[in-house]
């Protein structure tokens, strides 16, 4: 298992970009557009890979000087439970604190709550609809 930074217009990213759409945006019916891809640019993209094959990744986009946000995580279905997406995120925590972040904060599916719970990580606020399914803002002091 190799964890690494993506670089943005790469094979690596599409192959993110494939992952994101295969578990995020097409079981709701969604694809991204070219502008949604743009605005990644200047984005942290990780990716979790074995051998040259990308398993799980996720993105950390700036909030404010000090705070991230987590972004599109996924983890390929057939590979979810087996530890991928918990060292994506110790990943990423040690990423976003060696650019000097101090919090990082996400919008959770709920389905997903209790895996950041478990990393400790707070619900902070109330459920909201978000590309078209129950939402919660969540966030760990870093």
């Amino acid at each position: 298992m190799a964890l690494k930074i993506i670089d943005h217009g790469t094979p690596e990213y599409a192959q993110m970009v494939e992952l994101r759409y295969q578990m995020l945006r097409k079981p709701l019916g969604l694809v991204f557009t070219m502008e949604d891809l743009e605005k990644e640019k200047d984005d942290i993209l990780i990716g979790c890979f074995d051998d040259d094959k990308l398993e799980g990744c996720c993105i950390l986009t700036e909030s404010d000087p000090k705070t991230v946000r987590l972004r599109q995580m996924a983890v390929y279905s057939g590979l979810q439970g087996k530890g991928i997406g918990r060292v994506l995120m110790m990943f990423a925590e040690n990423i976003a604190r060696d650019r000097n972040y101090r919090r990082m904060t996400m919008h959770a599916r709920d389905t997903a709550i209790g895996f950041y719970e478990k990393l400790g990580y707070q619900v902070s606020g109330e459920e909201f609809e978000e590309v078209t399914i129950p939402h919660f803002e969540m966030s760990k002091n870093l």
